[in-house]
């Protein structure tokens, strides 16, 4: 372990053979504090929305397909001309310092060893640049927690311009924190700065609560601040926390070059739809203008067959990734997207699809079950 602050970080650097990605969420809580462990895990109120989100999967079941003439399915795709060797990226999550003493650093290099994209967060515990450094070339997407400051909001896109990134993810969903009762019952307070907020005048985060820290952000966002963006930076802008047709055609109509599905992980509305439930509708309504990111609740291979088959062209997840990260460092991580990437083999060989663009066409059917 390392100490920083009196917080116990993990340092361990291990490959891990991993069952199933819902078996790491006990293993980890054995070695992250329990407060830093609350913030990751922990949903909003009562924690509904977080639960749907995984059970929402089996509202659809995959066809299986016999006499399909393929082996050895090819998992690679693209997005806005990036290619990949994986349908599955990572998700900005806040922190993970939380998890491991190098944090996204350590989580860049596992994302890049499995030819995946990386997302980073305004609230990461590393730099920009030194997270862009980690993936060594590999691609990168830079997620934007708006300031109510754009002087703010501008130094930190021009960071992310100068480390490379190709794509801007503005996070819309949380303009106010979602009342997380872990973080009460723990009264949790970062023990840990975040890189990106040191020059910042409310401080770097260490010692704040979540709370404080959306405080200082933009609690009013509209589709101006999508153009502006997008004008600012000249990349493309994906628009994350969209849960209904009709603000993914109006992101679209702002300018944003993608439409991210995804309701925080159920760590913001209490109550609102399972992610996955409201993919297909925004899908449909979003009609191949723009890639869809999808997120929230993704925890074995076929619910990333099940996304991609419903609208998404990539899935992301971070949880599992978080806590393969406090297990093994960067080769823990690698061995979470590996994991995850076996089992979504084995789904696209027995749903007779060849290929990622196969399983985008492959129907599903609704098929309702007792409980």
């Amino acid at each position: 372990m390392t100490l920083t602050n009196g917080y116990e970080q993990s340092d361990r650097e291990e490959q891990l053979h991993i069952l199933n990605l819902p078996s790491l969420e006990a293993a980890a809580k054995k070695i992250i504090p329990t407060g830093g462990f609350g913030y990751i895990y922990g949903g909003a109120e009562d924690e509904w929305t977080l639960k749907a989100n995984t059970q929402a999967f089996n509202h659809v079941q995959i066809v299986p397909r016999a006499l399909a003439n393929i082996d050895h399915p090819d998992l690679s795709t693209e997005i806005f001309g990036l290619h990949l060797d994986t349908p599955v990226m990572m998700a900005p999550a806040a922190a993970q310092g939380l998890a491991h003493a190098k944090g996204e650093v350590d989580t860049a290099k596992g994302v890049a060893a499995v030819g995946g994209l990386m997302a980073q967060s305004t609230y990461s515990s590393t730099s920009i640049a030194d997270t862009a450094a980690a993936g060594d070339g590999a691609p990168q997407f830079f997620q934007l927690y708006m300031s109510k400051d754009w002087t703010f909001n501008a130094s930190l896109l021009d960071e992310a311009k100068r480390a490379g990134v190709k794509a801007i993810i503005l996070t819309v969903d949380a303009t106010v924190d979602g009342y997380r009762e872990e973080d009460i019952v723990n009264n949790f307070q970062f023990p840990i700065p975040m890189a990106n907020l040191e020059k910042f005048a409310n401080g770097d985060g260490k010692g704040q609560g979540i709370g404080e820290i959306y405080a200082a952000a933009a609690q009013k966002i509209s589709p101006d601040d999508v153009r502006r963006i997008a004008d600012y930076t000249d990349l493309p802008v994906i628009v994350k926390g969209i849960q209904s047709p009709a603000d993914a055609l109006r992101a679209i109509g702002a300018g944003a070059a993608g439409i991210y599905v995804s309701n925080h992980g159920g760590r913001q509305l209490n109550g609102g739809p399972a992610s996955f439930d409201v993919l297909a509708d925004i899908a449909k309504a979003v009609n191949h203008q723009v890639p869809i990111i999808f997120d929230s609740g993704v925890r074995r291979g076929s619910h990333v067959f099940k996304a991609l088959a419903a609208g998404a062209d990539l899935v992301a997840l971070a949880r599992p990734v978080i806590y393969g990260l406090a297990l093994g460092g960067a080769q823990g991580v690698q061995s979470v997207f590996e994991a995850l990437d076996h089992e979504l083999a084995i789904t696209m060989q027995l749903a007779g699809t060849k290929t990622i663009e196969d399983v985008k066409h492959a129907p599903l059917t609704h098929f309702r079950y007792d409980d």
